[in-house]
């Protein structure tokens, strides 16, 4: 059995991580729809903050808190991937819930940075043992479900009643 070459985990990375983001590379996609604007930047960028700071789903969580959250998820997975220590504690993410139109727009951009910061870690990381692949893997699962709840909550105002 040979190893995977750098070259071709990095590619595969990156591709997800873009496809979370920024949406599908191209005809097909790994998880998301084929439509544009599927990722998380996209599904939000029409997002009005009254509409960010609304509570629905399970946990009454609200798209800001799930951005936030993700945010700062972003950010403690490039640290991991440039060897410094984090907290598996997330629990300190969820801390914003509303809004308003500045600290929303804030907001989207601080997700933009981190996602931004977090593909260039993944391109110019080194060596892809165990640990390494499972942050970046973890990133990736973990913004396909934020994107998922993400759009869950949004679906019913988009469709409008359509399932």
């Amino acid at each position: 059995m040979t190893a995977t070459p750098p070259a071709v985990t990095v590619s595969l990375l990156t591709r997800m991580l873009r496809e979370a983001f920024a949406g599908p590379p191209g005809p097909w996609t790994y998880f998301t729809d084929t439509s544009p604007g599927t990722g998380v930047l996209g599904t939000i960028s029409g997002v009005s903050a009254a509409a960010a700071s609304q509570a629905g789903g399970p946990g009454h969580t609200t798209i800001a808190g799930h951005i936030h959250h993700l945010s700062s998820s972003l950010a403690l997975s490039t640290l991991g991937l440039r060897g410094q220590p984090t907290s598996r504690d997330r629990s300190r993410s969820w801390t914003v819930s509303r809004v308003d139109d500045a600290a929303w727009t804030d907001l989207q951009a601080r997700l933009r940075r981190e996602y931004e910061t977090l593909l260039v870690a993944v391109e110019t990381h080194a060596v892809w043992d165990e640990d390494a692949l499972g942050v970046a893997i973890g990133a990736i699962a973990h913004a396909a479900y934020h994107l998922g709840a993400i759009r869950q909550r949004l679906a019913p105002r988009d469709a409008e009643g359509v399932p």
